[in-house]
């Protein structure tokens, strides 16, 4: 085959930079396998010894795997012209770059941003548990909110007590009856709902002061620098106390208790006989007391649905910190990793574009190529007789240039006649021959005729 002289720069090209692309395929691998180490060997129990030898073990073959199968694409697949044959390539080269990503690509990541994955994962959960300790907070402090309600009723029973004991505002007359009894029994009953719901709000501020407290720690331990390892240990124990902290604020979420005490207002009313002796007055305390039940009625049901408000709100699940590897937080958190990703994919992968273009100059070598035929098909016979022909044709053009050449020089070597005498006629040989310069002579009509 005959090279035109671009293919021949290719070619030389080409092999020039042989060395080189295997010197970078070698570090590729390598650089594939010190990152696969640093991936595998938090994945691994066992002794420090084992670990060791271990994800050695394996770093090593996934290096020589890139390589040995990187050398064969980059020997094999620029060598290959027919189309079928070159798609079959490049499926087994796609079934490669998927296994090597497989056993290599992953690991990388998590060498490269397994520490900030593991962050990652602590800073997401630190935000779930904010929510719930938020969450928890804000239903106590719904029951809370039931308190003034209360208060008011217990006041104004107090008030219409106090009222009917020093003017008989309600039965037209003075004194402490059935009447005043009973208000002062709702009354009572009323401080003591009140007083069920004030004394779970130091206990509601304690724990949520408490909870801001190990959040606080928890985020320390998210960004403060250091071994991820100790940190997460330490984030794990913080988030169980504070998983304890969100059960206790729950529990002392005082609606259930509001809503059992406000029907026990209605259920459990107990009114007094009327001990009226004067006139009307046991008539008119009977129906003081009516009244006084349907207001009692009228505030536990307005209690109660105010409870069932409160409680139809769901409540706050308890959330667990599933520790991860850093591999398996990589994975879990993939998108926020897209650089880290590409990074380690790209070590294993690069040699694609080494592949690629060792074809595409191959394939520009082929075209530019000048191609004989004949000579791609020619015997061993017939080259021999063409070498023959080609030394004959070689002597018999040298002797017809040197039969053309001797006029000339016979012109040179002989003397030339002087002016005015006859033309001197040159003897024949003794033996009657023409030499070659008489037949010249002759030829040119300067020499004797034959007779």
């Amino acid at each position: 085959m005959q090279l035109k002289p671009n293919a021949f720069r290719l070619h030389e090209t080409a092999r020039g930079v042989e060395t080189m692309s295997r010197f970078a395929l070698a570090v590729l691998a390598l650089a594939s396998g010190v990152y696969t180490y640093l991936g595998v060997r938090d994945l691994l129990d066992g002794s420090a010894t084992f670990v060791f030898f271990a994800a050695i073990i394996y770093s090593a073959a996934v290096s020589v795997a890139i390589y040995a199968f990187w050398t064969f694409m980059l020997r094999f697949v620029p060598l290959v012209v027919s189309g079928a044959q070159r798609a079959a390539m490049f499926v087994t080269m796609l079934v490669g770059c998927g296994m090597i990503i497989a056993m290599s690509s992953w690991l990388n990541a998590a060498a490269l941003a397994g520490s900030a994955a593991l962050e990652q994962h602590m800073a997401v959960t630190l935000q779930g548990y904010a929510e719930d300790l938020d969450n928890a907070h804000s239903r106590a402090l719904a029951s809370q909110s039931l308190l003034p309600d209360v208060e008011r009723a217990a006041a104004r029973f107090s008030t219409l007590a106090q009222d009917e004991r020093e003017s008989g505002a309600l039965t037209g007359t003075t004194g402490s009856g059935s009447v005043v009894q009973l208000l002062t029994q709702m009354s009572t009953q009323m401080n003591q709902l009140a007083g069920t719901i004030s004394g779970s709000r130091e206990e509601v501020a304690g724990l949520f002061t408490q909870g801001s407290d190990r959040l606080a720690t928890m985020r320390e331990l998210v960004s403060t620098p250091g071994a991820i390892g100790p940190r997460s240990d330490a984030f794990q124990a913080e988030a169980v106390q504070l998983t304890a902290l969100i059960a206790a604020l729950q529990q002392t979420d005082v609606a259930a208790s509001v809503k059992r005490a406000a029907s026990d207002l209605s259920a459990g009313f107990i009114a007094p006989v009327a001990d009226g002796s004067v006139g009307d007055l046991a008539n008119r305390q009977t129906q003081v007391m009516e009244t006084v039940r349907v207001s009692v009625d009228a505030q536990s049901a307005a209690l109660t649905a105010a409870a069932d408000e409160i409680l139809a709100t769901p409540a706050v699940e308890q959330r667990r910190f599933v520790p991860l590897s850093s591999a398996e937080a990589v994975i879990r958190y993939w998108g926020d990793f897209i650089p880290s990703w590409a990074g380690a994919i790209s070590i294993d992968l690069l040699p694609v574009v080494l592949v690629l273009t060792l074809m595409i100059v191959n394939d520009a070598m082929r075209r530019e190529a000048e191609t004989l035929q004949e000579a791609e098909t020619i015997t061993a016979a017939e080259m021999l007789r063409a070498m023959a022909l080609y030394k004959r044709m070689e002597a018999e053009g040298g002797a017809e240039a040197a039969a053309a050449l001797a006029p000339h020089i016979a012109e040179i070597d002989t003397p030339q006649p002087a002016e005015g005498s006859p033309p001197q006629e040159k003897p024949a040989a003794e033996d009657g021959t023409v030499t070659p310069i008489d037949a010249a002579q002759r030829k040119r009509g300067d020499g004797p005729r034959p007779a």
